[in-house]
């Protein structure tokens, strides 16, 4: 079982190179993915004939059982979504073969000049990965699957910043700016690479909104048979939408609940939002320049690490190299996390893409962003994984991060740091909830919007009304405290990538309701470390197959 699995992540790798840069396995630096139509179905062959070895395969232990499962799971949605011809149609603001073919080369060491040599031949390679993109677009098109004409339009201007047709320097030629003194034959590489890859990214700009544009629905709800299928995969679970709906409603109530008494605490008969604006101009939160944003994040990490290491955690001394830089910009604001390579090489980086022109920001919103992204969040989740060679084998550790068990743990890993006193301030433990809030707000605002759901009575917003895109903007600049400025991209990414954005709160769910169930079975026995230690060794799997797993251990 394990051999099957390893050798697919090997062809696969071959199959993928901008994949398997992002998961950190090498040999494949210099190339691009193949986006065209012939290249998705080529992947698909891979993954059904591993597929079929894998159900044919009979498990020699336990560890193969549950290596088949997650397998079995994965790789089987994997095919469900091309059947349905969701890959080649694939358009989204965040995270689709557009951004992936830019943001790959953030990932590509440049401290020598032989590293420079590869990025100067992925360079030249970026035209032709675009023009796959566009034909699998095109494809989609005519099978009658084209993305909504907000994310058209939205990432045809991603597209342009990073041609360079605003007022800043295209992304290319900032990146290749960085090479400092190499052989004048590389420079001439790089430049010539450069300007190719902004006048694709332009190319492709004016695709979208002369070509697809016109194609596109103006509807952004997907419908239930496509969110339901989405929701699987972002969520590894078969879900009751509704029942989640509901329970993201009580829970958003909840937590806004608990919000209001911590706020009277910091600024009493203040409203949430006058507490907020009270937090923003307080000067011990207030940094100015993204620079000592920069210096915060890895300030806070690092203290993280070595605090949570050996008390609360196992910290293997390969984890404890977290990077934290400011992204380029172009993309959606926010943080995300980019994992170790398979060798630790390359460490483990957060990142903060930041909106246009931003120079303040207030860290009592952002403490637990950093725990989230990092320690005890998505940097220990997934570098741990990473971390059990001897256990896993190669799609456990790199393959299978799915949204619901990844996300929903590093927001779990936000509340546990309240439990473990890392949120003693008020402000900051404001930030923390706020962000909770958020995460509910999303599973409301992001079935409401794709199902077209009735706003329920009581709720004091639009009541028996349904949810548009302009509902869900509305409901979350009135009803949390999450910088404004973010908001718009925050409708955008739900509306371009259904069913993703409510695995955090559906995960954390999962994972509160797995730590009861175990401190149920092991009574005075469980050890809270041990149960975080043995569920992290698990690696990455659906909700579905984590709670039949984390059931099993004693």
């Amino acid at each position: 079982m394990h051999r099957i699995c390893d050798s697919f992540v090997d062809d696969y790798a071959a199959a993928n190179p901008v994949l398997a840069t992002d998961l950190g396995i090498t040999g494949y630096e210099d190339q691009l993915t193949d986006y065209s139509p012939e290249g998705h179905a080529a992947r698909a062959t891979l993954s059904r004939r591993a597929l079929e070895a894998v159900a044919a395969a009979e498990p020699a232990d336990a560890a193969e059982r549950a290596a088949k499962a997650v397998f079995s799971e994965r790789i089987g949605l994997e095919l469900e979504i091309h059947d349905a011809g969701l890959d080649l149609g694939a358009l989204n603001v965040i995270s689709s073969p557009v951004q992936n073919v830019r943001s790959v080369f953030d990932l590509m060491s440049t401290a020598t000049a032989d590293d420079w040599a590869v990025i100067a031949s992925r360079l030249a390679k970026v035209p032709a990965a675009l023009d796959g993109v566009r034909a699998s677009l095109l494809a989609a098109a005519d099978a009658g699957q084209v993305a909504a004409l907000r994310q058209v339009a939205k990432v045809a201007t991603q597209a342009e910043t990073w041609a360079g047709l605003g007022t800043a320097t295209g992304y290319f030629r900032g990146l290749v700016s960085g090479a400092g003194e190499v052989p004048e034959s590389l420079r001439a590489d790089l430049d010539n690479g450069a300007k190719a890859a902004e006048e694709a990214y332009a190319e492709l700009a004016g695709f979208l909104r002369a070509e697809l544009a016109p194609l596109a629905r103006e509807k952004d709800a997907v419908g239930e048979d496509v969110y339901r299928l989405w929701s699987r995969y972002f969520t590894g679970a078969e879900l009751d939408l509704r029942e989640s709906y509901e329970w993201g409603w009580a829970e958003f109530s909840r937590i806004e609940a608990e919000m209001r008494e911590i706020a009277g605490r910091i600024a009493p008969g203040a409203t949430l939002a006058e507490t907020a604006d009270v937090l923003d101009a307080d000067e011990r939160y207030r940094l100015h320049g993204a620079d000592r944003l920069e210096a915060w994040m890895q300030d806070l990490s690092d203290r993280a690490l070595e605090a949570l290491r050996g008390k609360h955690f196992d910290i293997p001394d390969a984890l404890m190299a977290l990077e934290c830089r400011i992204a380029p910009p172009g993309g959606s604001a926010g943080a995300y996390y980019t994992g170790p390579s398979e060798d630790f090489s390359r460490p483990g980086r957060m990142w903060w893409a930041l909106p246009a022109g931003r120079q303040d920001f207030a860290t009592w919103r952002e403490v637990s962003t950093v725990y989230h992204e990092g320690v005890p969040g998505h940097h220990l989740q997934i570098a741990t994984a990473v971390h059990q060679s001897g256990t896993l084998n190669k799609f456990q550790r790199l393959f299978s991060f799915v949204s619901g068990h990844g996300e929903g743990w590093a927001l779990y890993a936000e509340r546990l740091m309240r439990d473990l006193g890392f949120l003693a301030d008020d402000g900051d433990l404001l930030g923390m909830l706020s962000e909770q809030l958020f995460r509910a707000a999303r599973v409301v605002v992001d079935l409401g919007m794709h199902l077209e759901l009735e706003i329920p009575r009581g709720t004091g917003f639009h009541e028996g009304e349904r949810w548009t895109p302009e509902f869900g903007l509305e409901f979350l600049r009135t009803r949390t405290i999450t910088d404004p400025g973010l908001l718009p991209d925050e409708v955008d990414r739900y509306l371009g990538w259904p069913g993703q954005a409510p695995a955090y709160k559906l995960g954390e769910r999962l994972w509160l309701a797995a730590r009861a169930d175990a401190e149920r079975r092991q009574g005075a026995a469980f050890d809270i470390k041990e149960f975080h230690t043995r569920a992290l060794r698990l690696g990455g799997m659906g909700l579905d197959t984590l709670r039949a797993q984390l059931a099993e251990i004693d």
